[in-house]
C-alpha cells in the first residue's frame, strides 16, 4: 500500500512540476513576443522619424509628384495613429508600399540621386529597412515558438486553463512584393 501511495505522490509531483514548467514556458514566450514586437515598433518609429526629412529632400526636386508625397505622409500618419498591433502591422505595410512608390519617382531625377543629403538619408533609410526586416524575422520566430508551445501537449492544456491563445499576427510580405521588379538600362 505504501508503494502505491508513494507512486501516486511521485506521479502527482511530476504532473505538478510539468504543469508549472509549461505555465512558466508559456508566460516567458508570451513576454518574448511582447519584447520582440517592441523592437519592431522601435525600428518602425526610427523609419517614421526619417521620412519627413527624406520627403522634404525629394520634394525639392520632384514637386509635381504631389500624390506620391501625400501617400507617404498619409501612411506615416496612419502608423502614428495606429493603436493595436494589427493596425500597426497594416500601417507599416502601407508605409512600405508608399515608400516604394516614392523611390520609383526618385529614379527619374539623376541630380537628386547625387545629392549628398539625399544619399545620407537613403543610407539611414536603408539601414532602418534592414533593421526592420531583422526585427520582423525575430518577432515571427518568437510568435512561432510561442504558438508551438501553446498548441503542443501539455502546454495546450495549461494555455486553455489560463486563457492563453495562439498569437495570430505574423509579418508577411504582400503579394505585390513577391513580383520581381523589371530593371531596364
Amino acid at each position: 500500500m505504501k508503494k502505491i501511495l508513494l507512486g501516486l505522490a511521485a506521479a502527482a509531483i511530476f504532473v505538478i512540476i510539468t504543469f508549472i514548467g509549461s505555465y512558466n514556458a508559456i508566460v516567458s514566450k508570451h513576454e518574448i513576443i511582447t519584447a520582440k514586437w517592441a523592437q519592431v515598433n522601435n525600428q518602425l518609429q526610427r523609419r517614421n522619424d526619417l521620412i519627413p526629412n527624406l520627403v522634404n529632400t525629394v520634394k525639392g526636386y520632384a514637386d509635381h509628384e504631389k500624390n506620391v508625397f501625400e501617400a507617404v505622409t498619409n501612411a506615416r500618419s496612419q502608423w502614428a495613429k495606429a493603436g493595436s498591433l494589427e493596425e500597426k502591422v497594416k500601417a507599416a505595410s502601407a508605409l512600405d508600399s508608399a515608400l516604394s512608390r516614392m523611390l520609383l519617382v526618385v529614379e527619374n531625377y539623376p541630380d537628386l540621386k547625387a545629392n549628398e543629403t539625399f544619399l545620407k538619408l537613403m543610407d539611414e533609410l536603408s539601414g532602418s529597412e534592414n533593421r526592420i526586416v531583422v526585427e520582423r524575422m525575430r518577432y515571427n520566430e518568437a510568435v512561432r515558438d510561442y504558438n508551438v508551445t501553446v498548441r503542443m501537449f501539455p502546454g495546450n492544456m495549461v494555455a486553455r486553463i489560463f486563457g492563453y491563445r495562439t498569437a495570430s499576427e505574423y509579418f508577411a510580405a504582400e503579394e505585390k512584393a513577391k513580383i520581381v521588379p523589371e530593371v531596364k538600362f
